[in-house]
Formats: C-alpha cells, structure tokens, sequence
C-alpha cells in the first residue's frame, strides 16, 4: 500500500547498486509522481551519473510517464524503458539493471486502456488481458550471450491485499520478492521489510552458500516463533512465557531492529548519514545476535545502525 517506503527503497538501491554498478541502468517512473522524477534527476546530475556535457559517459537512462500522463503514455512507458535496457544489452552488449517504478501503474493504465476500448472488466474490475499484458514486459527481461538484463521493481499492493490481481501476476514473474510491512513502517523501523513475508527462490545452499542459508533461515525462525507468541504476550505478558520462549522473543526483537538501516537518501529527512553493509558484515551480525553473544545488549542499540560493531559501540 501507500507509505511503507517502496520508492525510497527503489532510490536507495539505485544510489547503492547503480553507482557502483559497471554496467547501465534504466529507470522506468510509471505514473507515479513528478516530484520524484525530478529529485532523481538532479540527485543523478549532483552524483555524476548522469553528464549533461557529455552524455555518452552517462551510466542511467531515465524514461518518465508520470501520473499526470493519459493512460496511453503510462502503458508504453515501461515498454519503452525495456526497449532502452534491449538496446544497451544488445547492441553495447552491456549488463542492464532496470529499475521500474511503479509496475502497479502499468496494470492500472493497462485498466483505464481497456475500459476506454469498452472491453468487459475482468476479476475485481482488472482488464481481462492483465496477464499477457504482464506477460508481454515480463518475459523480455532476460539475459543472451551478449548481455543480462536485472530488474528491480517496485510493486504498489492496493489494499495491502498481496492475492489481488495486479500483485499476484507480477509475483509469479519475479524471482525474489521483498514485502514491505504497514506494521512494521508504524514501528518506525525502515526499510519496513518482512522477512516472513519475503521470499526468493534463489536462497539456496548451491547459490549462496551454507552460511548465508543456514542464518538466513534461523532468522526466520525466530522470526516465526516471535510472531506465534504475541497474542500470548498480548494477552498475559512476558512473564508467562518459558525462559527458553523470552530469550527467543529478546533476540527476534533485536534482530527486527537491526534490520532497520539508515539511508543516504533519507539523510534529508532522518538527519543520521546512510550507511552501507556488505552482505558478509550482515551475515556477521545475526550470527552474533543469534548465537546469544549480545543478549546483554538493549534491543535499542540494534536500532538505525550500520553493521553489528556499531550497536555493540552504541550500547
């Protein structure tokens, strides 16, 4: 839904991976807002990324159709962006990463489209070609000989409803998905991702190792367990629960915290400088929380920190 942080999610991946990135990027804004587009452009301008003297050293290629834009316009332009990521792959034979922004808005123009044509609306008033319409953008996203294309897409849920149409067919598309959590963007704790929720089908041993699968899933379970134990906590408090089930729900809230991580590109509105975790730190630092080393720790020390040597500094 609105508000738990998609599009600063989809800015700070851009300024963390696009950056760094040796390739080109693609940046598809789907009618969304044009305060955005322009805040991007002139981040871009300021970072170098985009050089208006010479473009040809330009890393992005930015393609708005924004909310302000007929319904045609909002269609075409993730097409259009595609195109662009195509033409880098195949011609320059470089590695692409599209970003798009929002993919909702394409089904939802896609909507307004066929209900113009006077088609017959379709479940939940979709229109009945929502899936080969996803289907048509969808399936070009892929790698040849010459070059791969990676996207990263934002996904508005209308309703925080993830079985409504337009979510679920871009879900059976993607193959990993990262779900935001009203509850946990009400917690304050951004980027608001559910771990629960989550998931990807490449978490496994073969791809990312037996560390990184064994962790990321005791993290889940612990997770899991927290979850199953808030009614009873709700209801009874912490003093009911076993020894073994507070040191559980202790570490589960510890590491809900230490999944919050400052921005650069909230710097503006936090006014805490963005910090940027490599993938083993990360791996580092649940492993300590997990193992009990740092159950001496206040859950709020955890809280809006870069890796784990930083909460074990702040506490």
């Amino acid at each position: 839904g609105a508000g738990v942080g998609k599009t600063v999610l989809i800015m700070e991946l851009i300024n963390n991976i696009a950056k760094a990135h040796g390739g080109v990027s693609v940046f598809g804004g789907v009618g969304e807002r044009t305060r955005e587009g322009n805040d991007l452009y002139m981040e871009m301008k300021e970072s170098g990324v985009i050089n208006e003297k010479n473009i040809a050293e330009s890393k992005v290629a930015l393609v708005y159709g924004q909310m302000n834009e007929p319904p045609g316009a909002r269609m075409r332009v993730g097409l259009t962006a595609l195109t662009m990521a195509e033409y880098f792959r195949d011609v320059n034979e470089q590695d692409v990463l599209l970003f798009i922004d929002n993919i909702f808005r394409f089904v939802q123009a896609g909507s307004e489209v066929s209900a113009l044509l006077g088609r017959m609306p379709s479940a939940v008033g979709y229109q009945p070609t929502l899936s080969t319409e996803m289907g048509s953008l969808q399936e070009r996203i892929t790698s040849t000989k010459e070059g791969s294309i990676t996207s990263i897409q934002a996904v508005y849920v209308p309703a925080d409803d993830l079985t409504d149409p337009a979510p679920a067919t871009t879900f059976a598309h993607l193959d990993a998905t990262t779900v935001l959590s009203r509850g946990l963007a009400a917690k304050g704790i951004y980027p608001a991702v559910d771990p629960l929720d989550s998931t990807s089908t490449m978490l496994q041993p073969r791809i990312v190792g037996e560390e990184h699968y064994e962790i990321a899933q005791r993290v889940k379970q612990t997770s899991q367990r927290y979850k199953e134990l808030q009614d009873i906590i709700a209801i009874l408090g912490l003093d009911e629960l076993s020894e073994e089930d507070r040191l559980t729900v202790a570490r589960a809230r510890k590491i809900e915290r230490f999944l919050s991580q400052p921005f650069f590109v909230a710097e503006v509105f936090t006014g805490s400088p963005g910090k940027y975790v490599s993938l083993a730190e990360t791996i580092r630092g649940f492993q300590f929380i997990l193992s009990g080393e740092l159950d001496g720790l206040p859950e709020q020390a955890f809280y809006l920190v870069g890796n784990i040597d930083e909460a074990t500094a702040k506490a």
